[in-house]
């Protein structure tokens, strides 16, 4: 089949969408919570209890967002718009504004439907509309490649098995790693090193089809240090979670007996040193496997110090990978959202914002 004539198909099939579903409006992301709302509060409080999932909720590699749906904060069905998973993460963990509107925006340009304007945080789903024509893959936040990827704390890598359920025998390597390296048996930042180190060491030892490049780099760490923040009791903020409060977040996913999240709302510029501590501690450079035991580097993947380039691999390569020209409604969506992208990232990073498609 020709180029044009695949174009002349996708168009159809975006016009035929349209013209029976609409294109659901794009709400503004979510402003920072009021002065004087975004301090200790608890969590588990009895407007957010936790219910099991049912057979048809979805549940995915993220033990936060999972834990956030089953405590009510996010639909419990697993399917949500941006802007109400980034209300979910300030109003149940207090992360800060700005950094929940970058993990939530660029987790939605990799793995959404961008003209129903909802996302999956498991599995690919019917309750997310009608796909946009491929290589759109809408496979929600569990999709592997994207933001799910390779040497999970908790989940197996891709090529071993389901990479976003939860794996007893992963999270026990949590467990020891905390016991001999962290303060009191807890998972702290030297524990965080070290077991953050040992993941990728241990896939290139096994997994012959590992894949370690951005942007997986750049979650794999951030998503190393979020236990030592979001997951430990705002009364202590001590950056030290224990055993107990861990297996409650990623086995049980829910929020722990009285549980308060932090005092104050966390961010950028509490997250990225801690990343950049244990990144410096054990540095690694991206890379893929060409067989077990056979590590072979990508000096064109940018590193993880260089956020900004890190930034325009997703908007240059990543989107584009899946949506290499859209047309109309969702050039129209696309653009909106790599919009709201980019405003997380110009005044904290200083990025030039970069355009796969026309300027808008």
């Amino acid at each position: 089949m020709k180029f044009s004539t695949i174009i002349l198909v996708a168009l159809r099939q975006i016009n035929e969408f349209v013209a029976h579903n609409g294109v659901a409006p794009i709400p503004n992301p979510s402003a920072p919570l009021p002065a004087g709302q975004d301090g200790l509060k608890l969590s588990n409080d009895p407007a957010h209890p936790f219910i099991t999932p049912g057979p048809d909720d979805l549940r995915g590699s993220c033990p936060a967002l999972n834990t956030l749906a089953n405590n009510g904060y996010l639909p419990r069905n697993g399917v949500g718009r941006p802007d109400q998973i980034v209300t979910a993460v300030m109003e149940g963990l207090n992360l800060g504004n700005d950094f929940a509107k970058f993990l939530v925006y660029q987790a939605f340009l990799m793995n959404s439907n961008p003209l129903t304007n909802l996302m999956s945080i498991g599995m690919k789903t019917p309750l997310t509309g009608q796909d946009p024509p491929k290589p759109a893959l809408v496979g929600g936040l569990s999709q592997h490649g994207t933001f799910e990827g390779d040497t999970s704390m908790s989940r197996v890598d891709a090529f071993f098995g389901d990479p976003a359920a939860f794996n007893q025998t992963r999270f026990n390597d949590f467990l020891s790693f905390a016991t001999k390296y962290g303060a009191n048996g807890t998972y702290d930042i030297n524990a965080t090193a070290e077991l953050r180190f040992e993941r990728p060491q241990d896939s290139i030892m096994t997994n012959p089809q590992l894949v370690f490049t951005s942007p997986r780099i750049l979650s794999a760490y951030s998503e190393a240090v979020f236990p030592l923040v979001y997951f430990v009791d705002g009364r202590l903020n001590n950056r030290q979670l224990t055993q107990d409060a861990g297996s409650s977040f990623f086995a049980n996913q829910r929020v722990p007996a009285d549980f308060h999240r932090p005092p104050a709302p966390v961010s950028f510029e509490i997250i990225e040193p801690m990343v950049n501590q244990i990144f410096t501690k054990h540095p690694f450079t991206p890379g893929v496997n060409h067989g077990r035991n056979n590590y072979v580097l990508q000096p064109k993947t940018p590193a993880l110090s260089d956020f900004c380039r890190i930034y325009g691999d997703i908007v240059l390569r990543v989107v584009p990978g899946q949506y290499p020209k859209p047309t109309c409604q969702l050039k129209d969506a696309l653009n909106k959202n790599l919009g709201f992208f980019y405003d997380t990232v110009k005044f904290q990073h200083n990025c030039t914002q970069a355009f796969p498609y026309d300027k808008y």
